[in-house]
């Protein structure tokens, strides 16, 4: 087990792990948290994951871990690791099983105060608007030459068929769309798990979360966002679903026999990985892609459903019912990225699990309106806690390959959840502070207690302070669909 005085004290926010620590780390370990946040994680094996990621062939800079770590498979929840294109490697367990979990936020100009007495029928709306829960068909039934042609088009496919704004597409990371994907490397079992999941929620830390903008700290980035101080907004965080999950699974037991015929050791097996320029390494990329896509067209026709739910609860009662996107980021994908690492400019495969894209002002990769402050970037916390809207950073595209942290980060396991909180103990407590909660069960509902989580406060102060990230506004939920 990794202890505190193994680490290197960088300063108030940074800490770091030398290559020295062990003879087969490739490069050194970065962890941006505060002293408190990594007393925390050192009860789990977070850290250790961090030293063996930092194993993996053709690795380049650090190793970077954010302050809402928490351990995964293999690779730490909150992990970022970049590996030189074409030669290094790629790892399933890098990306993460949902490829492609995000947060869509959408923003209004509807007062709290207007909307308060329609609330919770806004609640019942969402709920019955947007399918929820394990194994839940979708809004969307597809063929399986439609869910070709979403995985190839992603968010172009939503704007084709109606469920989608031209704005809506600018404001998607990557405009909603991953070129290189292919279809035809999805497993029959994923494809017929993604046909009948277009448009669902699905269950675990998954939401729709209704928030009132609580405080804003930089008015100009907010006003470029269309947020207002005492006006609603929405946050969808869902991913690609059982498709998703399945590519994953699939190619972790394919890249089982690649790492034997490739001759690559890695300390722990859940680190499987290929490289970039093989064949397992290109088809997994192309699936991934495509589930990426897949990820995408769900966020968005979700978000269709949700303005569809406004629209029923809100229209004539409120003067402006409408919604308009903020912003839609990935925080389980691996992108093809330039990066400056050490003073040279290279290609490389950034893997981000549990991270988020955090480019600074500048950047092309971004919708011309927000290249002057930054990507947006949202941070959704826990449905009884604040979340954050935050934007990036010239700092993050030196220091942090362009990431940031994704969210509050679990402190519980969602079985400790479950034996610590009782599911209709904690909506009550939830309600009685104004927040209204549609769940699916009262178990689900308690692996996703606040008490689970880490002070998401505290985990944006902490990448505010370092620099790879700055504050825009505060939210504070007022309604909470759950699986």
């Amino acid at each position: 087990m990794i202890r505190l005085q193994d680490l290197v004290r960088i300063s108030d926010t940074e800490w770091e792990i030398p290559r020295s620590y062990r003879s087969d780390m490739r490069v050194p370990v970065r962890i941006f948290a505060t002293r408190r946040l990594l007393e925390e994680v050192t009860r789990d094996k977070s850290l250790e994951q961090a030293v063996n990621a930092a194993t993996l062939p053709g690795l380049v800079g650090r190793v970077l871990v954010m302050p809402d770590m928490h351990q995964g498979y293999g690779f730490p929840i909150g992990g970022v690791a970049a590996t030189r294109y074409p030669d290094g490697v790629i790892s399933p367990g890098a990306i993460g099983y949902d490829i492609n979990c995000g947060v869509r936020l959408l923003g209004s100009q509807i007062e709290y105060e207007e909307a308060e007495p329609y609330l919770d029928s806004l609640a019942s709306a969402l709920d019955a608007h947007c399918p929820s829960g394990v194994g839940v068909k979708g809004a969307v039934r597809v063929e399986d030459a439609e869910l070709n042609r979403i995985c190839r088009e992603g968010a172009q496919w939503a704007l084709k068929k109606g469920y989608a704004t031209e704005m809506d597409v600018r404001r998607t990371e990557e405009g909603g769309r991953l070129d290189g994907a292919d279809p035809t490397k999805i497993s029959p079992r994923a494809r017929e798990r993604g046909r009948v999941q277009v448009g669902s929620l699905g269950a675990g830390n998954h939401f729709i979360e209704v928030d009132m903008v609580d405080e804003i700290f930089d008015p100009h980035a907010a006003e470029v966002m269309g947020l207002r101080r005492g006006a609603l907004a929405v946050q969808i965080h869902c991913g690609s679903r059982g498709l998703g999950h399945q590519v994953c699974s699939d190619y972790v037991r394919t890249f089982q026999g690649a790492v034997r015929r490739y001759g690559i050791r890695l300390p722990d097996r859940e680190l499987v990985c290929a490289p970039l320029d093989s064949p397992e390494g290109r088809d997994y990329l192309a699936a991934m892609r495509a589930a990426a896509n897949f990820a995408f067209v769900n966020r968005q026709v979700l978000a269709h459903q949700v303005r569809l739910a406004f629209e029923q609860a809100l229209a004539g009662k409120v003067r402006n019912w409408h919604l308009h996107q903020v912003y839609d980021i990935a925080h389980n994908m691996g992108k093809i990225e330039w990066h400056e690492v050490d003073g040279k400019r290279l290609r490389v495969c950034v893997h981000r699990k549990g991270a988020t894209r955090a480019f600074g002002p500048g950047s092309r990769e971004l919708p011309p309106e927000y290249r002057e402050i930054g990507q947006p970037v949202i941070i959704p916390g826990s449905m009884g806690t604040a979340s954050w809207v935050l934007v990036g950073t010239a700092e993050s595209m030196v220091r942090s390959f362009g990431s940031t942290c994704h969210g509050a980060g679990r402190v519980m396991s969602r079985r400790q959840a479950k034996k610590s909180v009782r599911g209709d103990a904690l909506r009550e407590r939830l309600e009685s502070r104004g927040i209204h909660v549609r769940a699916g069960s009262m178990p689900g509902l308690a692996e996703e207690a606040p008490q689970a989580y880490k002070d998401v406060d505290e985990v944006v102060e902490t990448v505010s302070r370092a620099g790879i990230a700055r504050k825009v506004a505060r939210l504070r939920p007022v309604a909470v669909v759950k699986g």
